[in-house]
C-alpha cells in the first residue's frame, strides 16, 4: 500500500497546523461560522444534527492495521466509541467536539491519514475495487492509478472550487465492484484489441435528485494520457458547470444538456489544446507509485486444503460464512474475506473501537497487515491463506463480526438518515434494522440468494437506493416520514437505476412490503434466477399487485 513520502508528511502536518489555528479563532469568536465553514468543510468537518462530524479519507479503501488501531483510539477518545464506514470508502466520527478536532487530525497524521478533500465542491476521495490486487479477474492492480489521481487533484489549484462535488471511481476487473456507473468519472482498466491496456472512461454518472448512469466518452484511452484527458473534463465542466443552482450543478446534468456527442467534442478540443509532453503521465513516476503496490511475497501453497473441508463439515456456521464470505483469490491457496459490519438488528456500517482493534489484530496475523473498505460498508482482507481461515472466523465469532450474510438481504446499504444528518428528511436505521431482523433466519437469506437493499433518508441518496434491487426513499410529508420503493436498481456491469412502483409507505409498513416483495419473486422466480433477472423478465406488475393489493 501507499506509503507518505517527505512531501506528504509536511503537507498534511502544515495543513493540521493551519486548522489549529482557524479552530482557536472560531473558538474565540474571531471567526463567524459564515467564516469558519468553507474552512472546515475543507478539512472534512460538518456540522450535522446533533453534533459535528469529521470524515476521514481512506483513500481507495485501503489502510493498515495501525492505522485502524488509530481510528479505534480516536472512536474511543473522543468519539462515543465507534466509527461509520461510509458508501465513499471512508469512515465517519460523529461526535467530535470542535476543540478536540485539531488534535484528531494530529493523531491522524500520525498514521498517514487526513481528512482533506473529503468534503466540498472538490475531487473527493477516489474509491476503487476492494479487492483491487487480488481479484482473479482483473488484468492488473487499479489503485496506482487511483493514488496518482489523488496525487494531482489535491489541492489542484484549477479544480479546488467546482461548481459542485466530484467523485472519480477506479477498476480493472471484469465485475464492477466499484459502482463506475454511478460516478462523475468512472474508469476501467481493460485491454484493446491489440492487448494493450488502457481505459475506458464514463462521465455524468450521479445519484441524488436526478439519477443518471453515466455515459462512455472514450472507449479505450492509453494510460498515460489519463490526467491529460481528466484535465479536459475537468475543465469543460469548471467552464460550463452551473453556479446558480445546486441542484443543477453536477456534471451530470451538463453531460445531458449538452448531450454526450456534444460534450465528448469539447472534451476533444480541451485535450487537443493541451501540451502532450507536460502532461502525460511518466512512466518513471507511474513506476514510482505502482512499486508501492507490488504484489506481496506469497507462499506456495495448494488451492484445495483437506483441513478446511473437514472443518466445513464439522461446523455449519463456519461453512456458511465461507460460502457467503470468502471469495475466490487470484493467488492458489489464498482466499478474500469480507467481513460483514451488517448484523442482524445492527446499525449497517457501524464498528466499535474494539472490533476495529480486533479487525487489526487478525489482519496483522492473517493479511499481511492490510484491511479494505468497500462501498457496501463492509471491510475486506485481502491476503488471508485458506488454512488461516477457520482462526480468521473464530475471531470474527468472538468480536460478533461473522455474520455469514455478504450480499443477502441482511446485507443492507443504509446511510446515517435523520438519527444524524441535518440534511435528512426521515429515518434510514432503524428501517434497515426492522428489516434484517424480519429477515434474520439464514437458511431464508440464503434461500432467497443474491439480493440488495439500499435505504437512503432523504433524495441525496446516500444509501444508494436508486442502485438497489431494492431501494427505499425515506422522504417527509406533512410533518410525517414516508418511504418511496423502489426495483430494479444495480450498481454492478448491468448497472440500472430503480424504478418507482407507486406511493410511499409508512415506516413501520416497510418491512412488510419489503418482504411481499420478496415473497412474490419467491413465487415466481425460475431455478436459480436472481431477484434482478426475475425483474427485468417479469416487469413490476406482479410486485405492485402485490404490495398494494389491500391498500
Amino acid at each position: 500500500m501507499y506509503r507518505y513520502d517527505e512531501f506528504d508528511d509536511g503537507f498534511v502536518r502544515e495543513r493540521v497546523a493551519q486548522f489549529r489555528d482557524q479552530v482557536t479563532r472560531r473558538l474565540s469568536g474571531a471567526l463567524s461560522e459564515d467564516e469558519f465553514k468553507p474552512l472546515r468543510l475543507m478539512n472534512g468537518l460538518y456540522l450535522q444534527l446533533h453534533a459535528y462530524m469529521l470524515r476521514v479519507a481512506v483513500p481507495y479503501g485501503t489502510m493498515s492495521a495501525n492505522q485502524m488501531r488509530q481510528l479505534a483510539m480516536i472512536a474511543e477518545r473522543y468519539d462515543k466509541g465507534y466509527g461509520h464506514f461510509t458508501t465513499r470508502q471512508n469512515i465517519q466520527f460523529n461526535w467530535p467536539k470542535l476543540e478536540d478536532t485539531p488534535d484528531i487530525l494530529e493523531h491522524l497524521a500520525d498514521v498517514e491519514m487526513h481528512a482533506i478533500q473529503t468534503s466540498g465542491n472538490c475531487i473527493r476521495n477516489v474509491t476503487a475495487d476492494p479487492w483491487a490486487g487480488v481479484a482473479d479477474d482483473e488484468i492488473e492492480d487499479p489503485r496506482p492509478f487511483a493514488e496518482l489521481i489523488r496525487q494531482w487533484s489535491t489541492l489542484h489549484p484549477e479544480f479546488s472550487f467546482l461548481p459542485r462535488k466530484f467523485k472519480v471511481a477506479v477498476t480493472a476487473a471484469a465485475s464492477d465492484r466499484a459502482a463506475i456507473a454511478f460516478h462523475d468519472i468512472g474508469l476501467r482498466l481493460h485491454r484493446n484489441e491489440n492487448g494493450e491496456a488502457g481505459f475506458q472512461v464514463l462521465v455524468g454518472g450521479g445519484m441524488g435528485r436526478t439519477p443518471m448512469l453515466a455515459k462512455t466518452v472514450r472507449a479505450w484511452l492509453a494510460r498515460r494520457e489519463l490526467l491529460a484527458y481528466l484535465e479536459a473534463i475537468m475543465r469543460v465542466y469548471n467552464l460550463h458547470g452551473r453556479r446558480d443552482n445546486k441542484y443543477k450543478a453536477r456534471i451530470k446534468i451538463l453531460v445531458h444538456e449538452l448531450g454526450v456527442e456534444e460534450f465528448t467534442r469539447q472534451v476533444d478540443e480541451e485535450y487537443a489544446r493541451l501540451d502532450g509532453p507536460t502532461t502525460e503521465v511518466a512512466e518513471g513516476e507511474l513506476a514510482r507509485i505502482a512499486a508501492y503496490f507490488a504484489p506481496p511475497q506469497y507462499e506456495d501453497l495448494d488451492d484445495e486444503d483437506p483441513q478446511l473441508a473437514h472443518q466445513q463439515v464439522a461446523r455449519p456456521a463456519f461453512a456458511a460464512w465461507f460460502e457467503q464470505n470468502v471469495a475466490r483469490h487470484r493467488v492458489p491457496g489464498y482466499g478474500i474475506v469480507t467481513i460483514s459490519l451488517k448484523p442482524i438488528g445492527g446499525i449497517p456500517g457501524d464498528a466499535t473501537a474494539e472490533q476495529m482493534r480486533a479487525i487489526a489484530d487478525l489482519a496483522e496475523r492473517h493479511s499481511l497487515g492490510e484491511i479494505r473498505v468497500t462501498y457496501q460498508q463492509n471491510l475486506v482482507l485481502p491476503y488471508v491463506r485458506k488454512r488461516d481461515l477457520v482462526a480468521v472466523w473464530h475471531g470474527l465469532v468472538k468480536a460478533g463480526l461473522a455474520e455469514a450474510n455478504i450480499g443477502l438481504v441482511s446485507d443492507i446499504i443504509a446511510c446515517p438518515g435523520l438519527d444524524y444528518c441535518a440534511l435528512a428528511t426521515a429515518r434510514s436505521i432503524p428501517v434497515a434494522q426492522s428489516i434484517s431482523t424480519r429477515l434474520a433466519v439464514a437458511e431464508r437469506q440464503r434461500d432467497i440468494g443474491e439480493l440488495s437493499i439500499k435505504i437512503s433518508g432523504c433524495i441525496n441518496a446516500c444509501g444508494h437506493h436508486h442502485a438497489g434491487n431494492i431501494g427505499i426513499l425515506g422522504l417527509e410529508k406533512k410533518g410525517v416520514e414516508f418511504y418511496q420503493i423502489t426495483l430494479g436498481g444495480s450498481a454492478e456491469n448491468n448497472a440500472a437505476i430503480g424504478e418507482i412502483i407507486g406511493p410511499g409507505f409508512a415506516g413501520e409498513d416497510v418491512p412488510v412490503v419489503v418482504e411481499t416483495l420478496i415473497d412474490t419473486y419467491m413465487g415466481l422466480r425460475h431455478e436459480d434466477e436472481s431477484f434482478l433477472d426475475a425483474y427485468r423478465r417479469v416487469g413490476p406488475k406482479p410486485f405492485k399487485e402485490a404490495v398494494y393489493a389491500n391498500r
